[in-house]
């Protein structure tokens, strides 16, 4: 039974075990009988550090054992652990030297919440998009080999990551090559179903033991001494042996790609997961899949009940599991609404994700139209062009993915949907900074990557009211559309941005006849409005003109709406390389050489993590930096806004 623990509970604890782990040195020192409570602790201290800095609790909880177990077993950093999607390395972080840094887990400057190889040489490889761990164990074992270099590699992969095709591909590959690759599949019911039955436990232990693998080790060894048959009967052999082993055992494709599979093990019992690992899994000759089965959220009762919602979360109340996030409209609910609202009116629309049905709001797509709902796993290729397959029966699909999560699908937008002119509908969430998941979670290059394919219609509401005319401009184009919304609080009730779609053109929020003009995208109208009350302060009046249009622009019309300000200022929330300030500024000095424009927007390095505030200051993009960057160009003395209006 899981214990709810409480603020009380976690807040009061001493720590007693974990104060004295400092390194995998420590704990590999540590007495046996005290690693089922420094488990305990673990898990106190993530749930305790989580509620208050948000993360991914859920999957970490779930992994507590298994990464005691991986570190008493092995040597890292000689033996180097790879954990996929990095969103269940908390444990892994604070078990080598990080846990008093982990109380800033995900801060600006503080520990981030996901493998970083300049946090420590534990992190072995970066990860935070799933699928990849086991490309990247086989290549950094492949290159030790080729160098001569000792030491076991360990993929850790699971909560969903074994869907991805990428994680297929390696699979196959790895088997193939036969090298003694580790594969540990954190089974949690998110990737593959356990493998249960009298027989296969028995079987399990059996395999799992000293005296059998010694046997098999030896008669392998007696095998191959045969003059001439000896290498036709040890394949004999093992064929024969992996087709028992896929007789027996429902997950035989590891024994069919040339794997031998151990498990299913319980991944919440440390002794037996050491004396396996220990006795077995490092003994073995060939790659090695070891099925470890967990309970996602284990140890806490709300994240065991509701693992989905656990799974990424801000701040929270530990005794009642209860946000404490503000209740303010986001971005992802006026899409979902917005969405719902036209799939009553039309039948033909269908909804898909890539396991983020929660994320991106469609969950409330999936309980009011279940038959016309699809989450296709961790697999965003598949999902574009299944939805572009959708497209050509004749229906309308909607396809929504976070924008750094569709990097992994460009390929087939351009051949699949925008070469075939297929009516697919892109809401690419979380587009722009996104904040305290950092470099791998930004948004900040979508419009550089999409903004140059053709037959693509490319688009950024900054309103309830625009994503809602937005979609049905989507919805009713014959060709693919895309849609990108950042993780922010939803504007509502603004005149200017309810105004009717026009292909091309924006809209002005406050025209003034005002001697600068500011032109910006929906998710920064934000900031841009409380830059304007600051130049404001300063007697320079500054005009905005919402683009809405990423792609099309009406370039004409543009044209028109700029020639009356010497100064124009490009405001947005991607990457300035490629980006739309750079492509209109261009075609305003064609037309206008003597006009000056100035850019803003992410520059040309990877963002670390932080609040949105925070970061949109580190990239001078908040109200503060853009005035005081204006005021420079326009002769005058910047004004400070004050803090409540930069949260």
């Amino acid at each position: 039974m899981s214990i709810i623990y409480t603020c009380q509970d976690i807040m009061g604890s001493d720590y007693t075990i974990l104060s004295q782990i400092n390194s995998v040195h420590d704990l590999k020192s540590l007495p046996e009988y005290k690693l089922k409570p420094l488990a305990d602790e673990l898990r106190h201290y993530i749930i305790d550090v989580v509620s208050r800095t948000g993360g991914h609790l859920a999957s970490n909880l779930g992994v507590v054992e298994l990464t005691i177990a991986l570190h008493r077993v092995f040597d890292s950093p000689d033996d180097k652990i790879i954990w996929d999607v990095g969103h269940q390395s908390y444990a892994h972080k604070i078990l080598t030297g990080r846990r008093e840094g982990f109380k800033n887990l995900r801060q600006y400057k503080g520990v981030s919440g996901f493998p970083k190889r300049i946090e420590s040489e534990h992190d072995i490889f970066e990860t935070g998009h799933s699928s990849t761990s086991i490309s990247a164990a086989l290549g950094i074992l492949t290159g030790q080999e080729l160098q001569l270099k000792k030491g076991n590699v360990i993929a850790v992969i699971g909560d969903g990551s074994l869907t991805g095709g990428m994680a297929l591909e390696a699979l196959n590959h790895a088997g193939h090559l036969g090298k003694r690759l580790i594969i540990i599949l954190n089974d949690n019911k998110m990737s593959i179903g356990q493998n249960v039955g009298g027989l296969s436990v028995h079987l399990t232990k059996v395999t799992t033991t000293r005296t059998y693998n010694m046997f098999r080790r030896y008669v392998d060894n007696l095998v191959k001494k045969i003059p001439f048959f000896g290498s036709f009967l040890l394949q004999f052999i093992y064929r024969v042996k992996r087709s028992l082993k896929a007789f027996f055992f429902r997950a035989n494709i590891f024994a069919d790609l040339g794997y031998e599979y151990v498990g299913p093990l319980n991944g919440h019992n440390i002794h037996s997961l050491i004396h396996v690992m220990t006795n077995i899994v490092k003994n073995m000759d060939r790659p090695t899949v070891v099925h470890v089965a967990t309970k996602k959220g284990k140890g806490y009762s709300h994240a065991e009940i509701n693992p989905a919602r656990f799974h990424g979360v801000g701040a929270f109340s530990i005794l009642d599991g209860e946000s404490e996030d503000n209740s303010s409209a986001m971005f992802t609910d006026a899409f979902a609404q917005a969405l719902v609202d036209k799939a009553q009116q039309q039948k033909e629309i269908i909804a898909i994700t890539a396991a983020m049905a929660s994320g991106t709001g469609l969950i409330h797509f999936q309980k009011k139209f279940p038959q016309r709902f699809f989450d296709v796993g961790i697999c965003e290729q598949h999902a574009v062009t299944f939805a572009a397959g959708l497209a050509a029966s004749g229906l309308r699909p909607v396809v929504a993915i976070y924008s750094t999560f569709m990097q992994r699908a460009v390929d087939q937008l351009i051949h699949d949907v925008a070469l075939q002119k297929l009516p697919v509908v892109f809401a690419l969430d979380r587009a722009g900074i996104v904040g305290n998941d950092g470099e791998t979670h930004h948004g900040v290059f979508d419009i550089s990557l999409f903004r140059g394919i053709p037959n693509i219609a490319f688009l950024s509401p900054a309103s309830r009211e625009e994503m809602e005319i937005m979609l049905k401009y989507c919805l009713e184009r014959k060709l693919p559309s895309i849609i990108r919304y950042p993780r922010a609080v939803c504007i509502t009730d603004s005149p200017e941005l309810s105004l009717p779609i026009e292909e091309g053109r924006g809209v002005f929020l406050e025209k003034n006849s005002a001697d600068i003009l500011i032109v910006t995208l929906g998710g920064t109208i934000p900031e841009v409005q409380a830059t304007k009350r600051l130049l404001g302060e300063q007697g320079i009046e500054a005009d905005i003109y919402n683009l809405r249009f990423i792609k099309p622009i009406d370039l004409e019309y543009f044209l028109g709406v700029v020639s009356k300000y010497d100064q124009v200022f490009f405001i947005e929330d991607g990457v300035l390389l490629g980006g739309i300030g750079e492509y209109l500024g261009s075609e305003l000095v064609k037309k206008y050489p003597h006009k000056t424009y100035t850019l803003f927007g992410v520059p040309d390095t990877f963002v670390e993590h932080g609040s949105r505030s925070e970061l949109f200051e580190l990239c001078g993009l908040s109200p503060n930096r853009i005035s005081e960057r204006i005021s420079g160009v326009c002769g005058r003395k910047p004004a400070v806004l004050r803090a409540r209006n930069n949260q």
